[in-house]
């Protein structure tokens, strides 16, 4: 796939762009003027006690090809600083590298899930990536970069891959939702409802109808995994199982995937997996019962694609 070029950028995000050439390409794209890379298109973004606008300079001389800065700066650029590169204005600069990331999403078909719940995201995402490599390119989301700057980054990364795994956090309603309608995964995995949050949300079934907002974003004929032990999660599965593809696993309760006779040792765990009447042995180098559930997880998502 093509690098997106100045012209696409400008269109996507529908800013004015004040000097540049539409048709040269991007190499990548950053937030942070100290490492940003030769070829780079540098993003300033105006956050509560700093302004990233105030640092395009130093991204151009640090080699950005160009630079996505907000309304409120435009007064403040000196045209003899950006001879030669390409000025994109826009009125927020999250909102345009959101819309830059949904627009680069749109143009690839490619697996993609999306991970969410009150703990444990980072570790599943991790695993079931690892296991998706055996056979797909996968980008995945790097460290916890699961917010609303973090993912649209992620998916700027996308380049020759055919699969993604991507992490979705959230504080509060409304976020959920516009991480997935920037991602549109066509797998959801909802690891547990917990209590997280429960101070802005005020109750883990607020906390669930949060999470549950990834669905909004998920393609016609997806697919749901989740933790069929998790109370929330197996009574919403068993109320919505005719209205979504939702499959299920689990240690205690009866699942599509289950784990059996667990046998947990200092640096390893193993147990049976059931799937319908087949009894699989799986070994996972690292001991523990969160790490059963993370396999599980995998495991269900690899077998689905």
């Amino acid at each position: 796939m093509n690098n997106l070029s100045i012209g696409e950028i400008q269109n996507a995000c529908k800013g004015k762009l004040l000097c540049g050439n539409k048709a040269q390409t991007v190499e990548g794209f950053s937030r942070d003027s100290r490492t940003v890379k030769n070829g780079d298109l540098y993003i300033g973004i105006k956050g509560e006690n700093f302004d990233g606008n105030n640092y395009y300079i130093d991204a151009i001389e640090n080699g950005a090809m160009g630079c996505i800065l907000e309304e409120h700066f435009e007064a403040n650029i000196n045209k003899e600083d950006i001879k030669d590169k390409n000025i994109i204005i826009v009125k927020n600069a999250i909102k345009a590298l959101q819309d830059i990331a949904a627009y680069r999403r749109s143009q690839f078909n490619i697996k993609a899930v999306a991970v969410t719940g009150s703990v444990g995201k980072t570790s599943t995402k991790d695993i079931i990536a690892n296991v998706l490599a055996q056979k797909f390119n996968v980008l995945k989301t790097q460290g916890n970069k699961n917010n609303h700057i973090g993912l649209p980054l992620t998916i700027l990364e996308l380049k020759n891959q055919n699969a993604m795994v991507i992490e979705m956090g959230m504080n509060h309603f409304g976020e959920i939702r516009t991480l997935t309608n920037i991602g549109r995964p066509n797998i959801c995995v909802i690891t547990n409802i917990g209590t997280s949050h429960i101070g802005n949300l005020g109750s883990r079934e607020n906390i669930l109808k949060a999470k549950l907002e990834i669905l909004e974003g998920m393609e016609k004929g997806g697919t749901v995994v989740i933790n069929n032990d998790n109370d929330l999660l197996h009574k919403w599965a068993e109320e919505n199982k005719e209205n979504y593809n939702i499959v299920t696993y689990g240690i205690e309760n009866p699942s599509d995937y289950m784990a059996l006779n667990i046998k947990e040792k200092d640096e390893e765990v193993e147990y049976d997996l059931k799937i319908k009447n087949e009894v699989y042995k799986i070994k996972v180098p690292v001991s523990g019962k969160v790490f059963v559930y993370n396999s599980l997880t995998a495991i269900a998502v690899r077998m689905y694609l």
